[in-house]
């Protein structure tokens, strides 16, 4: 198994040491092996998950809260789907898979309210541009130097 010390996390990940740092401070990112002089070693799988952090964090726009609840959900997600897989009676397999798909719902509305203030500002942005258009087209029709310009 390969382990990475700081540097080389940060580099892959785009981050500060920093930050990695804080996010284990934090409990976004768990805290990985360290060696006997304490420092930290992370496996290809801490890379894996602080990556999916990172694009949480990026494309939706989550802040530390929202990360931290995101990465809880995903935290539960993974331990119900390994409980999933050590079952094989039939009703303990369904009500596993329920308990996956509320978990699921969690996640997907934790993205569904962020989606719905990204269209909220959205919204204001194109009333705010269709306001100044208009304002613009006020102006040109009562300059007459419009006219000559354009």
């Amino acid at each position: 198994m390969n382990l990475y010390k700081i540097d080389d996390v940060a580099k892959e990940c785009g981050l500060t040491k920093r930050t990695i740092r804080y996010y284990e401070e934090i409990g976004v990112m768990p805290s990985p092996q360290r060696t006997d002089g304490g420092t930290r070693l992370y496996t290809r799988e801490d890379i894996d998950y602080l990556k999916k952090v990172v694009r949480a964090k990026e494309v939706l726009g989550f802040s530390l809260q929202e990360l931290h609840t995101y990465v809880a959900t995903a935290d539960a997600l993974n331990e119900q789907r390994f409980d999933y897989q050590q079952t094989t009676e039939v009703r303990e397999r369904i009500e596993k898979l329920t308990r996956m798909e509320t978990t699921l719902a969690g996640q997907l509305q934790l993205i569904e309210q962020k989606l719905q203030s990204i269209h909220a500002v959205q919204t204001e942005l194109e009333e705010l541009r269709e306001r100044v258009r208009s304002g613009i087209q006020k102006l040109q029709a009562h300059d007459p130097q419009s006219d000559e310009d354009g």
